[in-house]
Parts: structure tokens; C-alpha cells; sequence
């Protein structure tokens, strides 16, 4: 629960200390040039403003709370307390250490307590935690705290699977290697039947 909150917990003065948009902008064109470009050429004229606006889509989730994706549950389902599994949901985030994209796919499943959350609430709870520079191994625990937090659910799976551009791209250059990452709570953690029901579940 503590890992949930202080997931979104920003550092003091944070606001005061984030640079305006024209200063991000003048940034990427310190980068340009380092890298040997002319700043000044067409095709670069409109890259600044460019990259600032992508940057406000790849990292979106620092703007957004998971905790509102799980706020609303549903507990008319006739008593249903079996396993609620999503598989391969899509995501990209970017490596806290390169700032490259590493892209997979999440599998996620809880045995809910006393109702369920909307699937589509789960999706979103990725979105907001992979939108922002990131480990996958922090990316998949804060997954799982955010739902253990939210719900109270009697536990909670986590599979990340990704390729990291920073290893494909630099470095080794091994593409095709995946990364995979889990996190169990609760009866999937305590119950080894249940943990190898969820990977059977997902890798049938």
C-alpha cells in the first residue's frame, strides 16, 4: 500500500522546479546540435516544439492518478469470487536510465473481495504507471500495489513481458530478448496452486 502512495507522490516544490515549455523546447535544440545538427535547417525549424508535444503524450502519467481508474466497483455478481485474469495488454514505456522505449505486453488477475472493478479500469491502471520513465521490475510492483491498494482484493498477479529498445537498439544489440517480470499478493502468493493457475491461464 505504501509503494501505491508513494507512486504518486511528488517531490517538494516540484512545480516551481519543472521547466517551462520554452525552456524544454530550447533543450531538444541543445541536443540537436550536440549530436551535430543544424538547428537552423528546414527540416529541423518545427523538431523542438515536436518532441516537447510528444513528450506530453509518452508521459502523461505523471499528470494522472491510478487510484481514480479503481475507484468504482461493481458488486452485484452473484457471489462471484473466482479468479478475474486480463491477458496481453499492450503497453510502451520508456527505460529510466536511456530514455528508450521497452514495449510489451501486462497479464493481470486478482481474486476480488467483495465486488469487481471495470476491465477496462485495469488497462488503465497500466497506461498511467507505464506513461512515465520507468524499471519494468518498479512498473510491475507498482501495478500490483496500486490494485492491492484500491481493491483489498484476496490477491493479485502480475506478468510483464517486454523488449527493451535499450538493449536492442545500443549497448549488446541483441534484439528479440524478452523481460519478464511478476509480482504475486495475497493467495497468489501463499498458494502455489493458485500462482500456477494464473501461469497456465496466461500461457495457454
Amino acid at each position: 500500500m505504501d509503494a501505491a502512495l508513494n507512486a504518486d507522490k511528488k517531490p517538494e516544490n516540484a512545480e516551481k522546479a519543472r521547466p517551462t515549455r520554452e525552456q524544454a523546447e530550447a533543450a531538444v535544440r541543445t541536443l540537436l546540435a550536440y549530436v551535430g545538427e543544424d538547428v537552423t535547417r528546414e527540416g529541423l525549424l518545427e523538431t523542438p516544439q515536436r518532441v516537447v508535444r510528444a513528450y506530453d503524450e509518452f508521459y502523461r502519467g505523471y499528470g494522472e492518478n491510478p487510484a481514480d481508474h479503481l475507484g468504482t466497483t461493481f458488486e452485484e455478481v452473484n457471489g462471484y469470487d473466482d479468479i478475474v485474469l486480463l491477458r496481453d495488454i499492450p503497453f510502451y514505456s520508456h527505460c529510466e536510465h536511456h530514455m528508450v522505449p521497452f514495449i510489451g505486453k501486462a497479464h493481470i488477475a486478482y481474486y476480488p473481495r467483495a465486488g469487481v472493478v471495470g476491465l477496462s479500469k485495469l488497462a488503465r491502471v497500466v497506461e498511467t504507471f507505464s506513461r512515465r520513465l520507468q524499471t519494468q521490475e518498479n512498473l510491475t510492483a507498482q501495478i500490483a500495489a496500486a490494485i492491492d491498494s484500491a481493491l483489498n482484493p484476496r490477491g493479485t498477479a502480475i506478468m510483464m513481458e517486454a523488449e527493451h529498445q535499450c538493449m536492442s537498439l545500443r549497448g549488446v544489440q541483441k534484439p528479440g530478448v524478452a523481460t519478464l517480470t511478476t509480482r504475486f499478493t495475497g493467495i497468489f502468493r501463499d498458494d502455489p496452486a493458485a500462482q500456477a493457475r494464473f501461469l497456465t491461464m496466461v500461457n495457454r
